[in-house]
């Protein structure tokens, strides 16, 4: 298949390698047509499309990988659910007349163990988006979220969570309806549950909306994931009165991996597909799932107590520094 067939959609440093990429498929094409050997031309040029590759996503800026993260083809919690679990049963509400498509969860197996998986769940295109609230969950949403934790822990199974939202609703009737009191509460609940919790940013993993379900004793974070207190454009904004400085934003809130990795925050940083986890999805969730699998297989020989008291000793200790006097 024409690799302009597979990308739908690029983003300006995604350019210049489809440009190589397309080039490389005519001459191909090319050579079938004519009954002409091209391979060392065609070998050579592939050889410079890696390059290329490896050029560009070793070298992206805080503000590209947050476009990556953003990106729409970028695999979603359901897509990495489907592909990594058996049995899986979605289930819905939280029990108070309200079931928000923007939190999705459910129970299933994963390498055989039996979990509980639960995430932000954004569209794939406008009216997906639009039904799904782009990804910003509602305080039902959080409830939901936090009635599938308490399923999980009474029935003594993991709870695996999976980060991907610029922020929670902000709207005036989710404020009228307890956003803040709804993040909250999940937030002082998961530090007592008894079963093993591991989170991991898939995508954009946003203010108060990302540690709703954020608080575990691991975290997992692709590496052209972000993680931030607010978006860039918003923190330029409340700053500068400019929106359009998001990329000195980007760099200034340590949003990537590497900065959360530095800072102590971020447990593993998941490699992604040369090209991003939105060019083999599948690849991806086969490095989620092992590091899942690998990650249970340790919290599990743990007892509930060594893990609460873990979990607790993990948060204590982050934004925790010792000064050196000279």
């Amino acid at each position: 298949m024409p690799a302009t067939k597979t990308r739908s959609f690029l983003l300006d440093f995604e350019k210049p390698l489809c440009d190589l990429e397309n080039r490389i498929e005519q001459i191909r094409e090319l050579a079938q047509e004519n009954n002409v050997d091209l391979s060392s031309e065609i070998f050579e040029l592939e050889a410079k499309a890696e390059q290329l590759r490896q050029e560009i996503f070793n070298g992206l800026t805080p503000a590209q990988r947050l476009q990556l993260a953003r990106h729409p083809r970028r695999p979603s919690t359901l897509d990495y659910i489907q592909a990594m679990t058996e049995d899986w049963f979605e289930l819905h509400g939280d029990r108070g007349g309200s079931d928000d498509p923007a939190m999705v969860g459910g129970v299933g197996r994963l390498g055989g163990i039996p979990v509980v998986m639960l995430g932000h769940q954004k569209g794939r295109d406008t009216k997906d988006n639009v039904a799904r609230n782009f990804g910003m969950a509602s305080p039902g949403g959080y409830r939901k979220a936090m009635r599938l934790m308490e399923h999980a822990n009474q029935f003594g199974m993991p709870i695996l969570t999976f980060i991907d939202t610029p922020g929670a609703w902000a709207g005036v009737d989710a404020e009228k309806l307890g956003q803040g009191e709804a993040i909250a509460y999940n937030l002082r609940e998961m530090f007592r549950l008894d079963v093993p919790i591991l989170c991991t940013v898939i995508g954009e993993g946003g203010s108060g909306g990302a540690l709703g379900i954020g608080v575990g004793d691991r975290l997992l974070m692709f590496e052209h994931a972000v993680y931030t207190v607010a978006t860039p454009e918003a923190c330029a904004a409340i700053l500068w009165k400019d929106a359009s400085k998001a990329p000195q934003a980007a760099a200034a809130l340590k949003i990537t991996a590497w900065d959360l990795k530095n800072l102590g925050i971020l447990d593993e940083i998941l490699p992604e597909p040369s090209s991003g986890a939105h060019a083999d999805p599948l690849a991806a969730a086969a490095v989620l799932k092992a590091t899942l699998l690998d990650g249970l297989e340790q919290l599990l020989n743990l007892s509930p107590a060594e893990r609460r008291n873990l979990r607790y000793q993990k948060f204590r200790a982050m934004g925790r520094y010792q000064l050196i006097e000279n």
